[in-house]
Formats: C-alpha cells, structure tokens, sequence
C-alpha cells in the first residue's frame, strides 16, 4: 500500500463527515437545496473513501485512517457549523435588578425587543424577548454579562418565525427580515 493511502482516506473521511454535519444543520433550517447539494458531494466522497479502505482492508492503518477520520470529521463539521451559525434564535432575560433595565438596553444595541413585567419569588422582575441571528448570540451574552451579571438568560432555537419587520435595525448586524424565513405548515 503507497504511503499516501492512509492520508486520503483520512482527509476524505474528514471532509464527507463534515459535509455531512453542516448537511444535516442545513435541513433542519429549511435550506433544502444547498441540503441536496452538499449531500450528493458527500456519499460521492465517502464511496472513494470506503473504497480505498476496502481495496486495503488487510492494512491495519487504512482501517485507523478511516476511523480517525471519521471522528476528526465530527470534530471539524462542529467547528464549522458553530462558525456558520445557521438559524434563529429565541433569547429570555429575566432580571430583578431595579437599576438596570434590559428591555431598553437591548433596544439601544438594535434589536428589537418586548418586554413583560412579571413577579418573581424575590419580588418584581423583568422579562425581555428578542429573536435574534444565532450569529448574535454571544454579542448578547457579552452585553448581558457587562451590564446584567445576575440576569437569566434563556435560548432557545426559533423553528418558524414571520413578521414584515426587521431583527435587528443595528447595521453591525445587517437587516434581516423575518419575513424571508420559510414558514411551514
């Protein structure tokens, strides 16, 4: 077996089971064509993957390569689906802090924001909601952690969302309208 095999087994893992991880974030987010497309690029790229490691089966290292880059795949699909940031999200604040008020806060830095005031087991609180890019999440939690250390803070991922306004009017962040996303039925 030529030194290189092992190599390329082990990069084509990588790069089908990445395919794969984005490929699954993107048909859990509505984006089904780009789906389709890194799909078929992925089992194209696992056939010649399998099929080094079964032409050298007896190789103990072609075995290792393929495994190893399996799991080195998983690894680098997380890093880039954290780094692509896909989706929406649904972010909670609730604060008993009198002297700060989250709502307005938030609605300085651009997002748009609604605001609830509640009762909580200490007293009066208030609950802000906010969908957000998921890329702004952690702008939030900075902002938050500076300004509202002992806030709660909730996230969750947004399934479907429809309005004629926008996110987010800060140009740091780009108009996004909600109305772009796809609703299902």
């Amino acid at each position: 077996m030529p030194w290189f095999i092992p190599v390329l087994i082990f990069l084509a893992r990588v790069c089908d089971v990445s395919l794969g991880t984005l490929r699954t974030i993107l048909m859990i987010t509505g984006h089904r064509a780009m789906a389709v497309v890194l799909g078929v690029a992925e089992v194209t790229i696992w056939i010649f993957a399998v099929g080094g490691v079964m032409k050298y089966l007896s190789h103990p290292l072609a075995v290792v390569a393929y495994a190893g880059g399996f799991g080195s795949g998983v690894l680098v699909g997380m890093l880039l689906e954290e780094k692509l940031a896909l989706g929406y999200r649904i972010v909670r604040v609730i604060s008993n802090l009198a002297d700060v008020d989250v709502s307005n806060l938030l609605r300085a830095e651009g997002y748009r924001v609604t605001r609830v005031d509640g009762t909580g087991m200490l007293g009066p609180v208030e609950i802000a909601f906010t969908v957000i890019r998921r890329k702004q999440l952690s702008h939030i939690r900075k902002l938050l952690k500076d300004h509202a250390p002992k806030a709660f803070l909730s996230v969750e991922r947004v399934e479907v969302a429809q309005s004629g306004q926008t996110l987010a009017t800060d140009s740091r962040f780009g108009q996004s309208l909600l109305g772009r996303i796809v609703v299902r039925k």
